[in-house]
């Protein structure tokens, strides 16, 4: 939300309380507190009729410093908020010497610097360098014709550029855009969002993250060019500085602060097949979907079933089409005969011929309107009502409604929807109904994901949401949404997807082909090899079918090659998910993230690391053309071997077949003995590859265990003196290494090759 009229004006009817004059800095053992006057004190007069901001600067855990911004401190403190860890370490503070000084505090490698009995300015210093500062003109308390807003604006660099937000479809570098944190149903193609984060970070080695759940506007070097600037409505605002200096600190330190994904289970990695969303079927469709794939050997680890498993005009009430499907616990026992894990779709809006209307009202487990009334509408399903999930007894009753299909025999939810909450309404614990409008997507994952967690066990349990925000990332996993089927649009859901990234969440996933329209092939086989060279890979659309024969027999050929190799490389994929777990560092990289010395890295929105070590370059060009850029150093195409002087710019044609896949330099890729399917022993059989290792490697490999929660051994590899030298430790039973094409195999848990290419 913008408030000048340039730099030096006052939007019309908007009064700015700036801190002109810090009266006292009081020093605590834990917290500095300033005392900000609006305007000069220079006679004791001017206190009277003066408004005065007080300001708290405090840490919630090492290399993280919190400010608290309020104008009127006597509003109640209303709900949600969003749950954080904080680890407070112990912080050092300094008062001033004097006038003009600096009183500061200190949370391990980051200090406030706070300058007294002066015009305000508080600088956010590491290494002896200033990162950001909040400055006289920047930080406001807001009189204005829609009400009280506070302000808030952090100087930016030359050159910085800033990232995340959430999953925004948008320009990749979020300088110079206009950005509401308020959830939406608005597709892919817009300035709106299914999954707004209000966190970002910037390539200057900080972050920042504004800890309020309702509405909040961020102008990122828009408003003032040399500033990213947020504001929220109301009397107060809270916000963190977290300190990197790279990416990967930062979001350590953010998802530390705000919650780190579940272990997902390894079966979810393989690909997903749909229904699709308005297609008819049943049994047979369903079957025979299947049994295609597996005819074509195009390895299947999930089925889901999209909307229509349940009756027209009756989502949700949680029952099978009786017309469709007359026993559906016979149809999803065929469904794991086969060896397949079952999904269904789902969401948190309950229409009013669902059985459930009527007893969720009479219960009092709907979202209701101030008169007390139901709140119902007509969008999406006829007089749909809203599932009030502040409500306990609500949320067992929801949870007690899944426990049927689970019984049933579905393995996993599709959280879709949750976007579209109103605010003109009641809440059961009397929430803000501004704060519960993104939050909500919050509730709805967890109740879902922790009923999941607690029917099939820790690291288990799998949700395929649309919706999120602040600690969504708790619950993987999500999916980008409603994107159109063109290579437009496999674009837009990339840079999606990256934004997420940058954003805390491990896991991301999209519709393979597109989700509107039917993709013509050359679309959908690029696709493809996109969507099985992500974290997460699933084949849905609205109003077709996305099996690979309906395309051509190439789409066939392609989908059955890039599902096998990401089978293969699960004992990598599995160790990045486990990454994602402990460290919150993405599956899925943007490349300024793995990076973040190159200048060249900064602004790459079209390719990704898929974890630290594999490059993906998806083609989005009719003819196979694709333009990508290559750090230095000596980088080796997975799928020829050939090997590449990275450092610049490449402009490459390949066939549907192929894309540009690299090896990172001095990578060693764990790759696994079966290619059938994602959950299998890792350790049985690895095969671990060293590519272009410099004379110094060290590297430690960790193999994961089958369900990807553990680690089942590690291997420990080394070149000394010409010689590749690798040691096993735990439980890996099976191994051999790879280099330059010589495969040793393990003898005794140890190998040697010498780098010239002989067998030791």
């Amino acid at each position: 939300m913008k408030f000048t009229d340039g730099y030096w004006l006052d939007l019309p009817g908007v009064e700015a309380l700036r801190p002109e004059h810090v009266e006292t800095v009081e020093v605590g053992d834990d917290a500095l507190i300033a005392y900000a006057a609006t305007a000069a004190l220079t006679e004791r007069r001017h206190s009277l009729n003066l408004p005065q901001l007080t300001i708290r600067v405090d840490s919630p855990m090492d290399g993280v410093i919190g400010v608290k911004i309020d104008h009127f401190q006597g509003a109640r403190e209303v709900g949600p908020a969003f749950e954080l860890y904080p680890a407070p370490d112990p912080v050092v503070v300094k008062a001033a010497d004097g006038p003009g000084g600096f009183a500061s505090l200190t949370a391990g490698p980051l200090t406030a610097r706070l300058q007294v009995d002066a015009p305000w300015r508080l600088d956010f210093v590491a290494e002896d360098r200033v990162l950001t500062s909040s400055v006289t003109r920047g930080l406001a308390a807001l009189r204005t014709p829609e009400g009280p807003y506070v302000r808030e604006q952090l100087t930016l660099g030359v050159g910085e550029h800033v990232y995340g937000l959430g999953e925004r479809f948008g320009a990749f570098v979020k300088n110079g855009q206009s950005v509401d944190i308020w959830n939406a149903d608005g597709g892919t193609a817009s300035d709106q969002a299914y999954k707004n984060v209000p966190f970002y970070l910037t390539d200057k080695g900080y972050g920042v993250f504004v800890d309020h759940p309702e509405r909040v506007s961020f102008e990122v070097g828009s408003e003032v060019v040399s500033r990213s600037q947020f504001s929220v409505a109301g009397q107060s605002l809270r916000y963190y500085v977290i300190y990197g200096p790279t990416p990967r600190e930062i979001l350590r330190r953010y998802t530390a602060l705000t919650g780190r994904p579940a272990v997902v289970p390894t079966w979810s990695y393989g690909l997903w097949l749909s229904t699709s969303f308005t297609t008819d079927y049943d049994e047979t469709t369903v079957l025979g979907f299947v049994d295609g794939m597996a005819e074509r050997e195009i390895p299947l680890s999930v089925f889901h079933f999209d909307c229509f498993w349940m009756r027209q005009f009756h989502w949700c009430d949680f029952v099978w089409d009786p017309e469709t499907f007359p026993h559906p616990e016979g149809t999803l026992a065929r469904l794991h005969d086969r060896g397949l894990r079952v999904s269904a779709w789902i969401n948190p809006y309950i229409a009013q011929r669902s059985h459930l209307f009527e007893e969720g009202r009479r219960l009092g487990y709907l979202v209701r309107r101030p008169d007390g009334d139901v709140w119902q509408w007509d969008m999406w399903q006829a007089g749909m009502a809203l599932v009030d999930f502040t409500n306990p007894r609500a949320w067992a009753w929801f949870q007690g409604k899944l426990e049927a299909l689970l019984d049933q025999g579905v393995d996993a939810l599709k959280t879709d929807f949750g976007e579209r909450i109103p605010t003109d309404v009641v809440w059961h614990d009397g929430s803000d109904p501004q704060r519960m409008h993104n939050y909500y997507a919050q509730l709805f994952n967890r109740c879902v994901f922790e009923l999941l967690e607690r029917r099939r066990g820790h690291g288990d349990a799998v949700v395929f949401a649309r919706s999120a925000t602040t600690g969504g990332q708790q619950f993987p996993v999500h999916w980008g949404g409603d994107c159109e089927s063109s290579f437009t649009a496999m674009a837009e859901s990339l840079r999606g997807g990256l934004s997420l990234a940058l954003s805390g969440f491990g896991f991301w996933s999209h519709d393979i082909g597109g989700f509107e329209g039917t993709p013509d092939p050359e679309v959908f086989k690029r696709w493809v090899a996109f969507g099985l060279l992500s974290s997460h890979s699933r084949l849905h659309g609205s109003n077709s079918y996305r099996v690979p024969w309906a395309f051509d027999e190439e789409a066939v050929s392609v989908t059955r090659t890039f599902a096998r190799l990401k089978n293969s490389l699960m004992p990598y994929l599995a160790a990045a998910g486990l990454q994602a777990h402990r460290e919150g560092l993405p599956v899925m990289r943007p490349m300024v993230l793995e990076f973040p010395e190159d200048r060249a890295a900064a602004t790459l929105d079209t390719q990704y690391m898929l974890g630290d070590a594999l490059l993906v370059a998806p083609v989005l060009d009719p003819d196979g053309w694709v333009d990508y850029y290559l750090p230095r150093g000596r980088w080796t195409r997975l799928l020829t071997g050939e090997v590449v002087e990275g450092g610049g710019w490449r402009r490459e044609q390949h066939d549907v077949h192929s894309l540009p896949l690299l090896v990172r330099p001095g990578s060693v890729l764990a790759r696994g003995a079966r290619s059938d399917r994602p959950d299998y022993d890792y350790a049985d059989g690895v095969l671990l590859q060293v590519f272009e290792p410099a004379d110094d490697l060290r590297a430690q490999v960790q193999i994961p265990t089958a369900d990807g929660a553990a680690v089942a051994g590690t291997i420990e590899i080394e070149v000394v003196g010409g010689s590749l030298r690798a040691r096993a430790a735990g439980m890996v039973q099976d191994w051999s290494v790879s280099l330059g094409g010589v495969v040793t195999r393990s003898v005794d848990n140890s190998v040697s090759i010498e780098i010239g290419g002989n067998d030791d």
